[in-house]
This record gives C-alpha cells, sequence and structure tokens, in this order.
C-alpha cells in the first residue's frame, strides 16, 4: 500500500481546509491512507450544502456532533491503521449497529464501514445485501459508483449532550450510476435513523450505536432495471424473499 510521505506538500498545495473536517487539512504526513492520499469532499461537501434540510449555528452542539461524525466517517473509510485515528479511543472502541454484537474498531476497519452497518442475520436466500461476500473495497466501489456527487450525511437533531449524545440523522444520494447491476434512475436515495455516540471528557468516541432500516437505502438502490443477462436470475431469488421483493 503506497503511504503518504510528503505531508503538508500534498494536504496544503491542492486541497482547502474541510469546513466539516476540522482535521482533514492539519493530518501527520506519517498517515498511512488506505487508497494512497489524503480524501477530498468538493462534491459531497457541495451535496450536503444544496441538499441539507438544517443549517447549525457554529459552536452549537449540533453542529460539533454533526462534524464529530463527519470526522470519524473519514477515519473509518480512508485510514489504513487505527493508531493514525483521532476520532476515537481505540482501546474502548465498539461499534453496535440495530442491536447487533459490537465491533471492535480494527473489526470494523477491517470490513469496512458499509458491511459493518449492513451485515444481516436473515437466511443467505433473503438477504439483499450479503456483507460476508463483499470487501471493504468492493463495497466502497460500489457505492462510490453509484453515488457518484458523494452520500451525504447530516444531523437532524440532537437530544443530549455529551457524554452520551443521542441523535437523529439523514443520509442521502443521487442514484446516478450502476449499482451492481441495477441501472441508475437519477432519483434521491434517503434513509434516516438514530445514533448514540459515547465520548470521554476530550470528545473521542468509545461507542457508536447506530439504528436504522436499511430496506430505505436498497429500496431506492433495486429499483434501478436489471441488465437482461441477470434479470432471469434475479427474478427468481426476488420471489423467494417475502421481505424485499422490489424487483418489479
Amino acid at each position: 500500500m503506497k503511504m503518504s510521505t510528503e505531508g503538508s506538500k500534498i494536504d496544503t498545495h491542492s486541497v482547502l481546509p474541510d469546513k466539516y473536517r476540522a482535521n482533514l487539512h492539519l493530518e501527520d504526513p506519517t498517515v498511512q491512507w488506505r487508497y494512497g492520499k489524503l480524501p477530498t469532499y468538493e462534491s459531497a461537501n457541495q451535496l450536503f450544502e444544496e441538499g441539507r434540510t438544517k443549517v447549525w449555528p457554529k459552536g452549537s452542539l449540533e453542529e460539533t456532533v454533526q462534524n464529530a461524525v463527519k470526522s470519524w466517517q473519514v477515519e473509518i473509510n480512508n485510514k489504513a491503521r487505527l493508531q493514525d485515528f483521532k476520532t476515537i479511543n481505540p482501546e474502548k472502541f465498539k461499534f453496535f449497529v440495530n442491536g447487533r454484537e459490537g465491533l471492535s474498531g480494527e473489526e470494523v476497519l477491517g470490513d469496512g464501514s458499509f458491511n459493518a452497518m449492513l451485515k444481516s442475520s436473515l437466511p443467505d436466500e433473503y438477504k439483499f445485501y450479503k456483507a460476508a461476500e463483499e470487501t471493504h473495497e468492493s463495497a466502497h466501489n460500489d457505492f462510490k459508483t453509484c453515488f457518484p456527487r458523494g452520500f451525504a450525511w447530516e444531523v437532524i437533531e440532537v437530544y443530549s449532550p455529551p457524554p452520551l449524545i443521542a441523535y437523529k440523522f439523514r443520509h442521502w444520494g443521487f442514484f446516478e450510476g450502476p449499482y451492481k447491476s441495477h441501472s441508475p434512475t437519477g432519483e434521491m436515495v434517503q434513509f434516516y435513523g438514530m445514533g448514540v455516540l459515547k465520548v470521554d471528557s476530550s470528545m473521542k468516541i468509545e461507542e457508536v450505536h447506530v439504528y436504522f432500516d436499511p430496506t430505505e437505502l436498497f429500496g431506492g438502490l433495486l429499483k434501478g432495471k436489471r441488465t437482461a443477462s441477470e434479470s432471469k436470475t434475479a427474478h427468481s431469488s426476488a420471489s423467494a424473499c417475502p421481505l424485499f421483493n422490489l424487483q418489479k
């Protein structure tokens, strides 16, 4: 894996400070990036600014929580080593989704955030997303392809302050590229959820709890028509799934 060694020459020459991810342009040159370089979010930020439903006052609890989660998302999706994370307490960190058993930082880093979020205990024939068959890279590439302008995220409401922060969120993007064998519809795909962050006195995350309905996401993606070569196979498997027959 290629390691960034030029530090500020890379980080500040071509990348302006990110308004929502305070540390992104201040990263140490020893950080190992999964894709060989520091990520940029210009397109996703534009999508966020054009589509958000809330504009939180600077310095508010809501803005603080929103930016903290965005910064954590940068790290979990782009850093190759847990030791380079600034947003979490790696010794205590656990990630819980929809009440499932918590995953350690290393487990989430290995699986990738999409796979960690979309694991399911359903029998294989009923799964519309099979996390065990995906890697961090394959899932990342699939969602980057189907949401070419990015997959924006906002805080809708914050219900409690640190150290146990409860909040509601919205995640959205425009289905403008293919998702696996499904053709893009051009429509906005979005879902809502609830989250809880347990943080220490330095706002480093010890636990993330997320609750959401993944069918809100896949209901939009699987509406796209399948390619002719996939249609017959898809029909038989979809008909077997009473929970998620969306191929029509």
